[in-house]
């Protein structure tokens, strides 16, 4: 798609996560709000997926280990059209295959697997690219973590496994927005230098401007054409992207807009 198409489609879906969070009245906005461009990239632009097979053995397989910010994967799998609008309005219901955190046992496309505890999303993506590898498939795995996420150590041994095993048909990325639930990312445990520690643990890094297309697509690219190791993508990102009262704000990390707020939300984004 041309970049000013991917802008549009990032508005729109900026529009469902809101509209999403304020109809269950819980859930997490910041963080669904930061990764808007990266997944945006991943679905419309890069991965083989398929809307109409969505269990195509061939296809691209999107882990998302920050499972909280799963509102953006219910947006843009509605945007592709394997969800009707109608259902976008089930997040978080009893009996809803839009729970909380993603659930595999729903039978929701795009959730390749259960998650919401952090730091395991790296290794079952490494499990699975180490898979493909095995097989001879052609399948790439993409992982979107969180930056609190890199505080836990699950996180390091799988960083350490993927250079080993020369995974390079696994990119992860980093939603870099520096705010986790209690604060600055790097006041509750400094994860840098981060950049230099991929490096040191044999990843191919690329950091970018996380909202900006043109850097996006062009590093899930270059991730493609890295061959013999894998590749992590850090994207600076802004906490609550696309709304002037939500950005770089902690509090709107698990916090839903109320309909007010809601109203004053999609007026910014027209």
């Amino acid at each position: 798609m041309e970049l000013n198409d991917l802008k549009l489609v990032a508005k729109e879906i900026r529009k469902h996560i809101l509209s999403m969070l304020s109809d269950a009245g819980s859930g997490h906005t910041g963080g669904s709000l930061s990764a808007v461009e990266l997944v945006v990239g991943l679905y419309f632009d890069q991965m083989k997926y398929n809307p109409k097979n969505p269990q195509d053995p061939n296809r691209d397989f999107f882990i998302l280990s920050k499972g909280h910010a799963c509102p953006v994967l219910y947006a843009v799998m509605h945007e592709i059209g394997c969800i009707a609008e109608e259902e976008l309005c089930t997040l978080r219901k009893v009996g809803s295959r839009l729970q909380g955190h993603p659930a595999k046992d729903r039978g929701l496309p795009g959730v390749e697997v259960s998650t919401g505890s952090l730091g395991y999303g790296l290794s079952i993506g490494v499990g699975t690219a180490m898979g493909f590898k095995n097989q001879n498939q052609s399948n790439r795995v993409y992982v979107l973590m969180g930056d609190g996420e890199q505080q836990e150590g699950s996180i390091w041994e799988a960083a350490m496994a993927a250079p080993h095993f020369k995974l390079d048909n696994l990119c992860a990325i980093v939603d870099y927005n520096n705010l986790q639930i209690d604060g600055k990312t790097n006041e509750i445990m400094n994860i840098e230098p981060l950049a230099e520690k991929y490096r040191a643990f044999g990843w191919h890094t690329i950091e970018i401007d996380g909202h900006d297309f043109a850097q996006i697509i062009a590093a899930y690219k270059e991730a493609k054409n890295t061959l013999g190791k894998p590749t992590v993508i850090i994207a600076k990102t802004v906490k609550g992207k696309g709304v002037s009262f939500m950005e770089n704000v902690v509090d709107w990390h698990g916090k839903a807009p109320s309909k007010e707020q809601l109203q004053k939300a999609l007026l910014e984004l027209e």
